[in-house]
């Protein structure tokens, strides 16, 4: 009597497998029309994920940070269960079904950040939206700016609260609760980023990002801003209005710095004014340096107070002593990410906000 051959691949695993392809290829189809996935990424997938982010807001940890960690963990076991069964039964095509299932689920997480995140890489720009423009500009034009940071800085760095070490010392809590206010001012000049405001969240596995050699992340599946607050605090305030700028789907990391300093600054919150001048004091610094180290070296002598210099030298002290050959293979491969969805500088696109600060608060400085 003959017996029914068993399929290999099944035709569900099979739709898992192929269904998510489908899905990316059509997607690398739409992003080639910027209006088509500008629609998308505004009209569909920016209020989906702020109407998550408010969902989620109800809880007071991250989500993400949850998720993340089950899905890691999960496929590992699944991985050592799978290699376990298949020493034990000596059944190659269960083995290869469970690794193709495996593989279906990492496919659907591609597709998933595709359409809920990529997307936003090849939509309408902040500037595009806001009317921003930038232009050439000299060096004495960036030396200006930078200055002004400093002096900014310098001025608000002792109405925050320090310890008796005079290391800044003010609440995370406080500013985790005060982050949705620091918007306000920004989004009436700039309605594009006028959206109803949740709460960022602190990251219980901080230090893990820290040796990543990251100080936050948005998690598009859950509409979060997740912030890492085992960096030096002075600039947490700093990174949750960056985090929350890609709530706004502000997407690439040049804009999404500029955005964040520029929302800090211009709120009526003394320690997220402190913190964006500081923020924004670090990006000018690293484009100003290489260009004209005295320029630099003046300005830290007539500008820098003790205060200032303690987070200044705080914030160095802590990266310094984090780098390793694991940071730089996080931050390469981040980089790697970056370049494939259009940011062409990658990493460098953290000191090409310099462009945007440097047409925005020119005026001010003179």
């Amino acid at each position: 009597m003959k017996t029914k051959k068993e399929r290999l691949i099944g035709p569900g695993l099979l739709a898992a497998l192929l269904l998510p392809l489908v899905l990316v290829g059509l997607f690398y189809l739409v992003i080639q029309k910027q209006a088509w996935i500008s629609g998308w990424v505004f009209g569909v997938m920016a209020p989906l994920e702020q109407a998550l982010g408010r969902f989620w807001s109800l809880l007071p940890f991250s989500v993400a940070e949850v998720l993340t960690a089950l899905f890691l963990a999960g496929s590992v076991a699944w991985i050592i269960w799978t290699a376990v069964d298949g020493i034990r039964r000596r059944s190659g095509r269960q083995t290869l079904r469970r690794v193709l299932a495996l593989a279906s689920a990492w496919l659907w997480l591609w597709c998933g950040l595709c359409w809920l995140w990529d997307g936003a890489y090849y939509a309408d720009t902040f500037a595009q939206r806001a009317g921003l423009e930038t232009s050439t500009y000299s060096v004495d034009e960036l030396a200006s700016v930078t200055t002004y940071f400093a002096r900014q800085a310098a001025a608000l760095s002792d109405q925050v609260a320090r310890d008796g070490e005079g290391h800044f010392s003010e609440d995370l809590a406080d500013c985790f609760e005060a982050g949705p206010e620091a918007y306000e001012n920004l989004s009436r000049e700039f309605p594009c980023l006028d959206i109803t405001a949740v709460r960022a969240k602190p990251l219980m596995c901080s230090r893990l990002q820290s040796i990543l050699g990251f100080t936050g992340v948005y998690f598009p599946f859950t509409g979060e801003a997740n912030v890492n607050v085992d960096a030096p605090a002075c600039l947490v305030p700093a990174t949750i209005a960056h985090e929350m700028a890609h709530q706004r789907m502000v997407a690439s990391e040049l804009e999404a710095n500029f955005v964040g300093i520029a929302a800090c600054v211009t709120s009526d919150n003394v320690v997220f004014q402190y913190s964006g001048y500081l923020m924004g004091l670090i990006q000018l610094c690293n484009a100003l340096y290489p260009v004209d180290a005295q320029a630099w070296q003046t300005i830290v002598q007539e500008c820098f107070t003790t205060e200032l210099a303690a987070d200044w030298n705080d914030n160095n002290a802590y990266w310094a002593a984090l780098e390793s050959p694991v940071e730089e293979a996080a931050e390469q491969a981040y980089d790697s990410f970056l370049k494939g969805n259009g940011q062409e500088l990658g990493m460098r696109s953290y000191g090409a906000c310099v462009d945007l600060l440097v047409a925005y608060f020119a005026p001010q400085a003179e």
